[in-house]
This record gives structure tokens, sequence and C-alpha cells, in this order.
């Protein structure tokens, strides 16, 4: 077979050239037709970064700055190799009558004043700052943003324990206000419900019934009945005029954890170890809805009296919305990254916070958009959370810690700390429950060392007394 040696072989350049110009013909034709810089945009862009970047450098008049540049040529005959960058010949300040003020580069590339523009061994050049008002107000990519205002904190009064009442013989693991406000009631690892006088603190009944401990407690405003929920998977309810159980609920496979009453409708919310919250009717003790979901225990629950809507919190480290009608999830709120042991709804504002582990964030109802996060970090596990209609918030941890929260803010304005009974170990500091009174004014703490405790604000503290250090947050992590 005979081949052809006249065709000599193209170099790796020649070849390379070759497609580069058939690439650039093919997809870039009017590459060679590209039209000059414009160069008054380039000294638009010039002098205002000029003006950004010197802004605050605080310069004398024109004239002192010629006569120093005058003096400098006259000393320094040698070449400058200062960099003159081009401006606007005219500025505002002589539009509006005033002296222009220039900026002095010496060949440091240093901005100096006219007085340090007289030196000896240096070269300056004279560059104009300023930028006229209508290339700023029509530029509105390189404007510099105003920062928003972190709402600032009012000042409240610090809070005290003023009582403390003993008479369970375990945890006390909740608690519950009455709607006319003179008793309340709580329930303890003891399996009692113990009835007290709110303005007393006297013991008025003791209810038996449960073979586990009491996790939850809730008391219509409707009728004269009492739910409790605890570790026996049972659901009662007691009427309160023959104190005794009158109704069960039965369907839970596993301890009850949490229960809440919906306020306008006759109908009752429990959670519990079976990853599951269900809605009961009170009267025919049917179960409405079954809220499956979570993947883990479902710990905190509460409703809205004017939507149809269920709020649970998880040791999923998850927050879901309920719509009641369907009983499918509207949302999943995923910002906590460990269990979201407390939730609390604010009494008039369509918001409420959630907290687990060193972290209390804030929600937006119906939707739940995320609001900002507490501006400190309570360093446990938070198991309890309330607010009242003033704005303070609550939070009470495992290591007894009660610390209270200026609502708007988040400002942490006193951090207390509970002092466990005579007797008790020093691990027995934990708070599980918190309440407030339908008042606002009294705070009820439940705790492991088996007495519970009576809070209310300092009537002698004064803002002198007790100051407020508030320094707002520079950022606000979502996580």
């Amino acid at each position: 077979m005979e081949t052809d040696l006249s065709i000599e072989p193209q170099s790796l350049k020649k070849l390379s050239f070759k497609s580069l110009k058939r690439s650039l013909d093919l997809f870039s034709p009017t590459h060679g037709q590209i039209p000059p810089p414009n160069a008054e945009s380039s000294k638009i862009r010039i002098s205002h970064k000029l003006n950004s970047d010197y802004a605050r450098v605080k310069t004398t008049s024109s004239e002192h700055a010629t006569n120093a540049a005058k003096s400098q040529v006259q000393q320094e005959p040698t070449p400058s190799n200062a960099l003159a960058l081009p401006g606007p010949q005219q500025s505002n300040d002589t539009q509006m009558g005033g002296p222009p003020k220039d900026l002095v580069i010496g060949s440091a590339g240093k901005p100096r004043g006219s007085a340090d523009a007289g030196g000896q061994g240096r070269s300056s050049a004279i560059i104009p700052s300023n930028v006229s008002s209508e290339r700023n107000m029509s530029t509105s990519a390189i404007m510099e943003r105003i920062p928003s205002r972190w709402p600032r904190p009012v000042w409240r009064a610090p809070w005290k324990n003023y009582r403390v009442i003993s008479g369970h013989l375990g945890w006390v693991r909740s608690v519950a206000i009455d709607p006319s406000n003179t008793w309340f009631c709580t329930g303890s690892a003891d399996r009692t419900i113990k009835i007290w006088d709110l303005a007393s603190g006297r013991l008025k009944l003791t209810l038996t019934g449960h073979i586990d401990q009491v996790r939850g407690l809730a008391v219509s405003n409707k009728h004269t009945y009492m739910f409790s929920a605890g570790d026996d998977k049972l659901v009662k309810c007691w009427d309160l005029e023959q104190n005794k159980v009158i109704r069960s609920y039965h369907g839970h496979l596993s301890g009850v954890y949490c229960l809440a009453l919906h306020p306008t409708i006759d109908i009752l919310l429990t959670g519990g170890r079976d990853s599951v919250c269900r809605v009961w009717d009170i009267r025919s003790k049917a179960q409405i809805r079954t809220l499956p979901g979570h993947d883990n225990t479902v710990c905190s629950v509460f409703t809205r009296p004017t939507d149809p809507q269920v709020i649970t919190g998880s040791h999923d480290s998850t927050i879901k919305l309920w719509d009641l009608r369907t009983g499918k999830t509207m949302s999943t709120l995923t910002h906590h990254k460990k269990s979201v042991r407390a939730m609390a709804p604010h009494p008039t504002e369509d918001c409420f916070v959630s907290a687990s582990a060193e972290n209390i964030k804030k929600f937006r109802l119906p939707r739940g958009e995320f609001m900002h996060n507490m501006l400190s970090q309570q360093k446990t596990i938070i198991n309890a959370a309330a607010v009242n209609e003033e704005g303070v918030l609550a939070t009470a941890g495992d290591n007894g810690s009660l610390w209270f929260w200026d609502w708007n803010s988040g400002h942490n304005f006193q951090q207390a700390q509970t002092i466990v009974q005579p007797g008790s170990l020093e691990s027995e500091a934990g708070i599980y429950s918190i309440m407030y009174d339908l008042s606002g004014s009294r705070l009820i703490t439940c705790e492991a060392d088996k007495t519970i405790k009576m809070w209310k604000e300092d009537e002698t503290a004064t803002p002198e007394t007790h100051p407020l250090h508030f320094k707002p947050p520079r950022d606000m992590r979502r996580f």
C-alpha cells in the first residue's frame, strides 16, 4: 500500500489556533467588535471608590493642599511615583458654595493631611474625593445599607423566691392552675395529685388513682374537670365536685408525657413515649385523631384557641405543626439540634418559644417562621418554659437554674439558682415544670427535691440597684 508523503503534518500550535478561531467564529461572532470602555463611567467608578475608601479621612481646605503641593515640588525635583487617579472636576461643595476638599496621597500610598504634605523626601498628589449626589442617589447597588436596630429591652424587676411548699414524697413533675386563680394542683412521682391553696400554700386535697408518676395535668375552664396523665399509660378525667375519676382514655402504648386542653373545643391532646399525639373527645372518650410522624417521644404539646392547629415538640429534635381538621402535618421545624423538651406560647401574640439543651428559639405562628434565638445560652437541659402577658419568659433547667428573659428582645435579665431542700442531694436541684398564675405575678416551679417553690418580683428593686446591661447582638444564628 502506497502512502502519500506529500502531506506534511501540522503542528499542535497551529491546530490549537485553528480550533480557537473556529470556536470564536461560532459562539462569539462579535468578538472583534467590542466597544471601547467609556472614559466617563471609569472616572465615576474610580472617584466613588476613592470616596468610599477615604470618607472618614478629615481633609483640609484646597488652599492648604495646593500650597503644600507647591512647596513639595520646590523642595523635591525628583520625579514622583504617586498614582494620580481621575475624578470629577466639580463636587457638591463647590456647587453649594463651600470650598472643595481634596485628598492628599503620599508616595507610600497612605492618605495624609495637608500638614504632612510638606514633609521632606516625599511626594504627593492631589486627588478630588467628592462624588456628585446624583450619582450616589441613582446607584442603589453601591449605597451603604443602614443596619437594622435591635429592640432595646425594657427594665424589669428581678424575681425572688418567697415560698417553699413541701408535702410530696417524690419528684414533682407537673403543675396546673385553676381558672378562678384560687388553687393549683401538682402531680408527683409518688403517684399522687395534690391540690394547694394559691394564696397561702396550704394543702387542700390529695387524690390517688395513678399507679406511676404523674407527668401531665390540665384544668378545664368550662367544666369542673381536671385531667391527668402519667407513666402508667393512663389518661384520667377527674370530677372536682366528687373528687373521683369519672373517665379514662385508653389508647397510648407507653407512658404519657404531656397533656393539653383546647381552650374553645371539648377535646384533649396527649403525647407520649409511643411517638404519637392523640386527640380525644372529652365526653365520649373516643379517640378523634391520631397524629403520627415523630420518630421519638412527644414531650410537649399545645394548641391555639382561634385556629384548629396543634403544635408538638419531640425528642427527635423537631417541631411539627398539625392541621386538626385533616390530621396532617402543615410543616416541620428542624431548627433544633437536640430534644425539644419545652414549648410556651405567648398569651396574646401569635408566636411561641421552644427550648432544648442550651438553645431557646422563637417562632411565629401559624406558619412557624423562625424569628430569632435568645441572646444567651443556658448551659443545661431546659425542661420547662412559661411566659406571662407582660412579656417575661422563664425557663427552667436540669441543674436548678431559672432564667428570666425579655420576650421582645431576647435579653436575659436575671439568672436565678434554686436552693435544694435540706437533706436532699445537690443533684436533686432540677426543675421539671413551671407555670405562671393567671395574673402573671406569681411563678410556680416543681422541683426534684420534692418541693414546690413560688416566685414573685422583687418590689424593692429599682433601675439603679439592678441596672440593665444590654449589648445588641452582632449576628443572629439560625441554628
